[in-house]
């Protein structure tokens, strides 16, 4: 931008630049012949010094000279935005000279060294800018400035003048003249009529000024209105349409949202509210006679001095014919100056006028009727300000007909007709041609006019009637001071003036009418009876009687007999005491009547309200407050909520809460009622808390009221149960002959909590494997459940769980310790055993005597031994007879190998009494090692039975001799070989006579087996299995003696 604005500037003041340069490079090359000569010649030195002087010297008129300057630049410029640069643009120097800006301040600023010309930070706005108010359309405007360059080699400084062309821009946002337009539209309006709507005004121009419009319906009224954009006189003017027909008895209005938009870029746009109403009748615009008016106005022109009227005709009749007139997009300056009589269209002066300020005025002036739907029309005027004439006109005014004047005033009647003659006005000048023509009008806003006697006369001397334009009310203005002003011709015209009073005379036309319609007042309760409320005033713009009035109460059932008032001074008192908390406001209507005849009336409303005294103290909802909160709540927890309540109102009723006494327990918040804790509750440590609290109102003086609050602190499970007895290093001794179902010990928990909180179960939680003991769930009471046999005897613990009922519940765990024994002799045992159940852990049972058992198997053991012993010196015996018996046959003649002597042998099956078979049970032998005794061998070993185990369990005792020796195990059948003269047998390892009832005994570990060791007797093994022997076989069952044998 400011490249092309330089260009142009550059285009503007090239002629200018071209004579400057030829001078600038003249004189820069004289100078730099002067400058750059060799110093060694002082001579052409000296002549060179005398050249540039004389040079310099005729230049002088030269360099005062002014030059054009232009340059273009928009408006609203940030500051030090470059305009134009004098060195760039018009070829002046940039150095050695100092540039100065003379005129164009506060809104430019010049380099002082470079010529280049910046903005300020005053920006310019072209619509602000005087020289440019009132251009017309399509005038450019210019911002003067100048610029003086002073060569600092030469003490004479040269003149730039200069131009700036101020650019519109769009900085203006256009606007209509107010938010809410409204129109009056009759209803049943044909379709397509036009109704103007005033249009918006933008100060900025061309492009940038005003360029569309836009209605914007809702679905209502999207039917019946539309925006039509007229062009009149280069100006947009938005019209309404109606596009259906309207019907004031269904909808009387619309409201419309009209969008103005200018042609900037961006464009700026703003809207306001189109408030169509629906009206009857009036269905005729006003016309004005001119299209345009233009008129010429001297200036130094009086105040007052009229200037033109406009005039439109309506052809309705009545109010609907009578016109308004009211200015229309006119501008700040013709309102200052300019003042338009709304009812006579006339335009006079209210301001100074000075040519030189303004030499034209244009404005539009718009006629409105005063029908219900008014219509407008508009012209435009322009007045054309000129100057001098010396001479004033001369006025005098003479009294007419009935109308008489006495020392300059007038009477006339109030009901006189319109157009009844006041005065006749003659106007004469003592100038001569234009400068006498004379113009006589009446200024100021009054319902009078001149109107010339006759056509005929000269202009020098004028008659006019002074006559009335609209009908007189004397309660209006009861006086006019009728000033008459005539202008003359003249160049400058001169005027002057004279005036009339007219006193208008009153007839009984006004009803009596109260300074307010509706009358308030506050007055306090409690007061003296037939003390003063108010004083109630009308007025009545009659005179005389017509003024004198009356004054009374209009009945009401809500206010009888509770005020009067006076029929002459209107002074209202109360007749009774006022309390507010019953009734607040009163209402009633007060008439006052002329006297004149016939007599005329006004009414008016009063309401009394009664203002509050402070006679009622707080209030408290409730006589005692109690709220329950449970313990551990956090601090500034609320515990409760208290309603207090004044019947007072305003700041007697603002109540303060406060906390009695003040311990910092509590506190209660104001405007709420709610009180909060400053501590956590601790039910165990304190369960109920007692204040009061103090409600205070904000009378003078206050009152006050006190309740009291009980806070209870509900209980949390918040305390496991404790165990007070038994400790858990104490002990109960019992003995054997303790019988059960006796109660043999007590434990008794405490719990802190209350309630359900409190309510304990108690119960074994462990070391009971014998169900010995049972305790109370209620009361924890133990007792001895079973008898007590030698297994039970010993140290006892039983692990008892007290829980409580709370949720989450809690529970403690106590320890329990019994003694069981005969006597209770060493007490160091059980203190030791008391120690060893301290670090014992729980899930491991102690009870009874751990050694009972082991003893118990050592017994088994021993038993099983012995038995074993038995057993084999039984077979032994056994052996050692039946070889006896076998050799004492041999030696009667038996012999061996035979076959009786095998059934010899052979075990009777018929005798059941046979100790051999009960005993010994039949299986298969090994072959002998000598093949010589094998059938007497085969045949002992068949007679030979050993019962291994017998299928009763009731067998006992009996002996193991399991068929699997471990190496390094005598031979048992050499044994008996050895001892006996019978053939010996030999138990093989893999004996086929071993039946499944042997498989038991056969996987028995060596070191439960019985061996026989030497010749002549047998022992067992010093280690034996804790099962071989049984005290009391009938508790066990076969299967039983198999698991324990396998083990």
């Amino acid at each position: 931008m400011q490249s092309r604005e330089r260009s142009r500037g550059a285009g503007w003041g090239k002629a200018m630049q071209s004579r400057e340069r030829s001078r600038g490079a003249g004189w820069g090359k004289a100078a730099g012949g002067c400058r750059d000569r060799p110093n060694s010649l002082k001579l052409a030195m000296k002549r060179t010094a005398t050249a540039c002087f004389l040079w310099l010297f005729f230049q002088l008129p030269i360099l005062g000279s002014s030059t054009k300057v232009a340059y273009r630049v928009p408006e609203e410029q940030p500051p030090n935005i470059l305009i134009g640069s004098l060195a760039s643009d018009y070829g002046y120097p940039d150095s050695k000279h100092l540039y100065k800006l003379e005129l164009g301040h506060p809104y430019l600023r010049v380099d002082g060294k470079t010529g280049d010309i910046y903005t300020t930070e005053t920006s310019i706005d072209r619509e602000s800018l005087r020289e440019c108010q009132n251009l017309e359309p399509g005038e450019k405007c210019f911002l003067e400035f100048e610029v003086s360059m002073t060569d600092l080699m030469s003490p004479v400084p040269r003149l730039l003048d200069g131009q700036i062309e101020i650019m519109d821009i769009n900085d203006n946002t256009p606007n209509f003249n107010s938010p809410v337009i409204t129109l009056s539209i009759p209803e049943n309006t044909n379709i397509g009529m036009l109704f103007p709507i005033p249009a918006a005004t933008d100060r900025d121009s061309g492009v940038n000024g005003v360029s569309s419009y836009e209605l914007i319906v809702g679905p209502e009224a999207q039917d019946l209105f539309g925006l039509q954009v007229a062009e009149d006189q280069d100006e947009k003017q938005p019209q309404l349409i109606v596009m259906g027909m309207l019907d004031r008895e269904q909808r009387d209005s619309y409201d419309l949202t009209i969008k103005v938009q200018d042609g900037g870029t961006p464009a700026r746009a703003s809207s306001a509210l189109l408030r169509i109403s629906i009206l009857d009748t009036n269905d005729n615009a006003p016309k004005f006679e001119k299209m345009a008016y233009e008129a010429e106005l001297p200036e130094n022109s009086p105040m007052g001095h009229s200037v033109l009227q406009v005039k439109a005709n309506d052809s309705d009749q009545g109010v609907n014919a009578e016109i308004d007139y009211s200015f229309h997009q006119a501008s700040d300056t013709v309102r200052r100056l300019l003042h338009l009589d709304r009812s006579t269209g006339l335009i006079t002066v209210q301001g100074p006028i000075d040519r030189e300020d303004v030499g034209t005025l244009k404005f539009s002036v718009v006629a409105k009727d005063k029908g219900a739907n008014p219509k407008t029309a508009r012209t435009q005027v322009t007045i054309t300000i000129r100057d001098t004439n010396d001479n004033k006109p001369v006025i005098e005014i003479r009294g007419f007909g009935l109308v008489t004047h006495q020392g300059g005033v007038a009477n006339i009647s109030e009901d006189v007709p319109v157009e009844t003659p006041v005065a006749l006005v003659q106007v004469s000048d003592i100038d001569e041609g234009v400068n006498a023509a004379v113009t006589c009008v009446v200024a100021g806003d009054v319902p009078f006019q001149l109107k010339q006697v006759s056509d005929t006369g000269s202009d020098s001397k004028k008659k006019y009637f002074l006559q009335t334009t609209t009908a007189l009310d004397y309660e209006s203005v009861k006086e006019y001071t009728i000033e008459i002003v005539a202008v003359d011709s003249g160049n400058p015209p001169l005027s002057s003036t004279n005036s009339l009073k007219v006193q208008v005379t009153d007839v009984n036309d006004n009803a009596p009418v109260f300074s307010q319609s509706l009358m308030e007042v506050v007055f306090p309760e409690n007061n003296d009876i037939n003390d003063l409320v108010m004083e109630v005033s009308a007025t009545d713009a009659d005179s005389g009687p017509n003024s004198q009035l009356h004054y009374s109460i209009l009945p009401d059932p809500s206010a009888r007999g509770i005020f009067s008032i006076n029929p002459d001074s209107g002074q209202i008192r109360v007749n009774t005491v006022l309390d507010r908390e019953q009734r607040e406001h009163y209402d009633f209507h007060v008439v006052a009547v002329d006297k004149g005849i016939p007599s005329l009336k006004g009414t008016a409303s009063v309401v009394i309200t009664v203002l509050d005294r402070n006679d009622n103290d707080p209030k408290f909802m409730l006589n005692g407050y109690n709220f329950s909160v449970m313990e551990n709540m956090p601090r500034l927890s609320p515990v409760g909520m208290v309603t207090v309540i004044d019947a007072d109102k305003g700041e007697n009723a603002h109540i303060h809460l406060s906390v009695e006494p003040e311990s910092g327990e509590f506190v209660i918040q104001n405007g709420t009622g709610t009180i909060l804790s400053s501590i956590s509750f601790d039910r165990e440590h304190q369960s109920t808390y007692t204040f009061r609290l103090k409600a205070v109102d904000g009378g003078d003086p206050p009152r006050s009221s006190y309740v009291g609050v009980t806070i209870n602190v509900l209980d949390e499970n918040d305390n496991a149960p404790v165990i007070v007895v038994p400790s858990n290093i104490s002990y109960k001794y019992l003995t054997p002959q303790t019988h059960p179902g006796t109660p043999v010990n007590w434990v008794r928990a405490e719990d802190m909590d209350t309630g359900i909180n409190a309510e304990l179960d108690y119960s074994i939680a462990s070391g009971n494997p014998f169900e010995l003991f049972q305790i109370s769930h209620n009361n924890g009471e133990v007792t001895l459940e079973k008898a007590i046999i030698r297994k039970h005897y010993g140290l006892h613990r039983l692990v008892v769980k007290v829980t409580d009922k709370g949720k989450p519940s809690r529970h403690g765990t106590a320890l329990v310790h019994f003694y069981i024994n005969e006597t209770l002799t060493n007490q160091t045992l059980v203190e030791t055993l008391l120690g060893h159940s301290q670090f014992t852990p729980l899930d491991i049972d102690i009870a009874g005597d751990p050694e009972y058992e082991l003893s118990k198997q050592r017994s088994n053991i021993i038993f099983g031994v012995i038995t074993g012993i038995v057993a084999v010196i039984l077979v032994i015996v056994v052996v050692v007879v039946a070889r006896y018996c076998r050799q004492k046959e041999a030696k009667s003649g038996y012999q061996a190998g035979k076959k009786e002597t095998k059934d010899l042998y052979a075990p009777k099956q018929g005798n059941k009494n046979n100790k051999i078979k009960n005993k010994v049970k039949k299986s298969k032998s090994p072959k002998p090692p000598k093949p010589v005794e094998e059938d007497e061998e085969t045949g002992l070993q068949k007679s030979l039975k050993f019962n291994l185990m017998s299928d009763s369990v009731g067998d006992s005792p009996r002996i193991h001799l399991p068929l699997n020796y471990p190496p390094g195990s005598p031979d048992l059948g050499r044994h008996y070989r050895s001892n006996s003269p019978l053939p010996s047998i030999q138990l093989q390892p893999q004996s086929p006579s071993a039946s499944k009832k042997h498989q038991v005994v056969q996987d028995l570990p060596a070191t439960n087996t019985f061996v026989g060791t030497g010749d002549n007797n047998s022992t067992g093994s010093d280690q034996y299995s804790d099962y071989s022997y049984r005290t009391n076989t009938q508790k066990y069952n076969h299967k039983q003696i198999s698991d324990h044998c396998l083990m």
